[in-house]
């Protein structure tokens, strides 16, 4: 098993530090605390085991950007839609 910071641990996972803390307290992940210098370093426990199921629950950016684009088309295709419907009405009336 080797040990790795919680910053590390975000970096590799490209996960935000606050997301791999709230992992370590739920327990998601294994972790351990040394006292260094006076202060409680958390360090995360990194085994391939772990790191398997680690992986399938965390959503790719990709796959949320993906998401995000598809809907923001959708909704730009209804205001597409809306703006023509407006014109049509506008030049009816002149």
């Amino acid at each position: 098993m080797e040990r790795i910071t919680i910053k590390a641990y975000a970096v590799k996972h490209k996960l935000s530090i606050f997301n791999v803390m709230k992992m370590v307290k739920s327990g998601q992940v294994k972790s351990e605390v040394f006292n260094e210098k006076g202060r409680e370093v958390t360090y995360i426990l990194f085994d391939e085991e772990t790191e398997k199921e680690v992986r399938e629950k965390i959503v790719p950016m990709e796959q949320k950007e993906d998401l995000l684009l598809h809907d923001e088309i959708k909704f730009l295709r209804k205001e597409i839609q809306l703006l023509r419907e407006d014109v049509e009405v506008l030049k009816k009336k002149i």
